[in-house]
């Protein structure tokens, strides 16, 4: 390994990721494979376009592609016309290897989708130059994707308890409405509920031991929602101390159970504050989906049961 090799290769010794490789050449795909081997990368080779395209749609599949242009089955282009069509916000990064020289075909490679090429016979040292800059840039690619989704989750939590805040859980509450207005769900009496409910006598709290202890009361009962529901239940805070439970496809023992339960279990825990521990109830009204029903119907349902709970005495679930 000359000077030049040794400092790509040194220059990221980490986090190197696997690499496809298609070559259909048998001497050309085990000379490059064990060059990539040599500079510390796994390369998973296979040796023509349909077997790429194969690995390329695994969940596990390399996001850096060695492609080789001519290739039995699916050539090179193929391939990568393949990958394009997929809607994926982490696309892999392909590399075209090619013994064509003329610009109008490496013109036709790139605007095909591949990211870079190389001509055929190469330089080590420049295959090694061009991994790197693909290693680069999916790291940035990675380094943004996890950025966006950091700031999709923020932007639908909320800031106190870390459950969902309330534009999201309406957002999910009518997309499960839209989906028993198309028949979706199994009609074996499994129905969409909700249950709104919010903390007895909470304003007694903060004046008794302040906005601090309330604070860290609303932190607890959130805790206690995301302990005892189901995967595919919802918990958000609406805003103050009022919470929303979404729970999907339950029959009406099981969503009785579920709200039942909710209820008890805050009025059976004790809630640890910066002043000691609170114990306290809430008020549940709950309302279940028709095929007609709508967001603002089933909210006003269950928010008049809820308040029909509060005037009967509290520590309740009242069902609309």
């Amino acid at each position: 390994m000359n000077y030049t090799d040794s400092n790509l290769l040194h220059s990221s010794a980490k986090n190197k990721p696997p690499i496809l490789i298609a070559e259909d050449d048998l001497t050309s795909r085990i000379i490059l494979a064990g060059i990539l081997g040599k500079w510390g990368y796994d390369p998973i080779a296979v040796n023509d376009g349909q077997a790429a395209w194969d690995v390329l749609q695994r969940p596990d599949a390399p996001s850096l592609v060695i492609l080789d242009w001519m290739m039995p089955k699916m050539d090179g282009l193929e391939v990568i016309q393949q990958v394009r069509a997929r809607v994926t916000e982490q696309p892999p990064y392909i590399i075209l290897l090619t013994s064509k020289d003329e610009k109008s075909d490496i013109l036709s490679g790139l605007e095909g989708g591949a990211n870079d090429y190389i001509k055929k016979p190469f330089e080590h040292e420049e295959l090694l130059a061009r991994i790197r800059v693909g290693q680069r840039t999916l790291e940035l690619q990675t380094s943004l994707y996890e950025a966006k989704r950091s700031m999709e989750h923020l932007a639908t939590r909320d800031p106190l308890t870390g459950i969902l805040n309330r534009r999201a859980i309406l957002e999910q509450l009518s997309k499960e409405l839209s989906r028993i207005q198309r028949g979706r769900l199994d009609q074996d009496d499994k129905k969409l509920s909700i249950g709104f409910f919010d903390v007895d006598n909470f304003k007694h709290i903060n004046d008794k031991y302040g906005h601090q202890a309330g604070d860290d009361v609303l932190r607890g009962i959130a805790q206690i929602l995301r302990t005892q529901l189901r995967g595919y239940d919802s918990i958000s805070r609406l805003g103050g101390d009022e919470f929303l439970v979404l729970a999907p496809e339950s029959d009406e023992a099981g969503y009785k159970k579920l709200y039942e339960r909710l209820v008890a279990v805050i009025a059976a825990s004790p809630l640890l504050t910066c002043t000691g521990e609170v114990m306290l109830t809430i008020s549940m009204g709950v309302a279940t989906a028709l095929p007609d029903s709508t967001d603002d119907q089933l909210l006003s349902n269950a928010d008049a049961a809820m308040y029909m709970a509060k005037r009967a005495g509290g520590n309740r679930v009242v069902y609309a």
